[in-house]
C-alpha cells in the first residue's frame, strides 16, 4: 500500500510537473532559435565598425585634391576693397572666408575673425577700411598633395579655420575646417541607417 501510495504521489507529480517541464523546453528552444539572428547582428556589427574604421583611415590618407574637386569658385576680393563689401559678399555665400589677391598672386586672407577682431574690436569704420589694412598676410598655404589627416592635424594644432590650396603660385581652392570634417563623416549616416534597419528586420 506503501508503494502504491509512492508511485500514485510521483505519478501525480509528473503529471503536475510536465507543462512545466514543456513550457521550460519551449522557452529554452525558442531562445536558441533566437542564437543565430542575435548572432548575425553582432557579426554586422563588428563588420560595419570595422569598416568605419578602414574607410575612416583611408579618407585621412587621401589627398585634398579629392575634396576640392567638386568645390563651386573660389571667392576672392582685390586690396582695395572695402571691409562692408568683403562681409556682404561672405554673407550671401555662406562663407567664413575671403582670399585676397592682388592680379594673380595671393597676398592674404580675410575671415570672420578678422572682420571682429581688427574691424569691430578695434572700432574701425567698415565702410572706409581697406580690407589690406585688416586682412591675414601670406596666409599659410598648402599644396593639394596634402592628405586629409595632414591636414586635419594644421586645423586641430594650429587653429586654421581655412586652409588656401596653392599650387605653382595659382590658388586652386580654400578649405575649410568644416568641408575636412564634412568630407569625413560624409555617407556614414546613411550607413548607420542602414545597419539598423538590417537588425530591426532580422
Amino acid at each position: 500500500m506503501k508503494r502504491l501510495s509512492c508511485k500514485s504521489g510521483a505519478g501525480i507529480g509528473l503529471a503536475l510537473l510536465s507543462p512545466a517541464a514543456l513550457a521550460t523546453q519551449e522557452e529554452l528552444l525558442m531562445t536558441l532559435g533566437r542564437v543565430p539572428t542575435y548572432a548575425f547582428v553582432l557579426f554586422v556589427i563588428i563588420v560595419f565598425v570595422a569598416v568605419y574604421f578602414m574607410r575612416s583611415r583611408d579618407k585621412r590618407a587621401a589627398p585634398l585634391s579629392r575634396i576640392f574637386e567638386e568645390r563651386e569658385a573660389i571667392h576672392s576680393v582685390g586690396p582695395n576693397t572695402p571691409v562692408t563689401v568683403c562681409v556682404r559678399a561672405m554673407t550671401a555665400e555662406k562663407i567664413g572666408a575671403l582670399i585676397v589677391m592682388d592680379g594673380e598672386r595671393l597676398i592674404g586672407i580675410f575671415t570672420e575673425r578678422d572682420a571682429l577682431n581688427k574691424v569691430l574690436a578695434a572700432g574701425l569704420d567698415p565702410v572706409n577700411t581697406k580690407v589690406s589694412e585688416v586682412m591675414t598676410k601670406d596666409p599659410y598655404c598648402i599644396p593639394p598633395t596634402t592628405t586629409v589627416g595632414e591636414a586635419m592635424q594644421l586645423v586641430t594644432q594650429r587653429r586654421f579655420r581655412h586652409l588656401p590650396i596653392v599650387e605653382n603660385g595659382k590658388v586652386l581652392a580654400v578649405i575649410s575646417s568644416g568641408d575636412l570634417t564634412h568630407w569625413l563623416v560624409k555617407d556614414q549616416m546613411r550607413e548607420v541607417q542602414e545597419l539598423v534597419d538590417l537588425a530591426a528586420r532580422s
